[in-house]
């Protein structure tokens, strides 16, 4: 079993930056692979980024490459998102969450534990 908290979230003018953290209990984190999605109003989960358990192998939406960084301390057992250029449309509530398989996939159904989120919101 692992428990997610994300944290870092709050209101952010356009153009700006947050970096969110996901904190994760247990002592097995470096076996899971990390994925961050999100979730806006009336709008299905989407994929943001993932990272693998090694942190090696990351990917991300293409909505948000070139913008936002994915990584990892696994000593402090922890998934950061940097967010840069932060734009309107990245409103949303952001959700971390693990897969057993250590790989970080796009696909949402691969993940077995997920955070409650926080949310994001960028003002025009």
């Amino acid at each position: 079993q692992v428990q997610l908290a994300e944290s870092g979230g709050g209101l952010v003018q356009a153009g700006g930056s947050l970096r969110l953290s996901c904190a994760a209990s247990g002592r097995t984190f470096n076996r899971y692979g990390m994925g961050w999605f999100r979730q806006a109003p009336g709008k299905e989960r989407e994929f943001v980024a993932a990272i693998s358990k090694s942190g090696g192998n990351t990917n991300y939406g293409d909505s948000v490459k070139g913008r936002f960084t994915i990584s990892r301390d696994n000593a402090k057992a922890t998934v950061y998102l940097q967010m840069n250029s932060l734009k309107p449309e990245d409103t949303a509530v952001y959700y971390c969450a693990a897969d057993l398989w250590g790989l970080g996939y796009q696909d949402k159904h691969e993940y077995e534990y997920w955070g409650q989120g926080t949310q994001v919101t960028v003002s025009s």
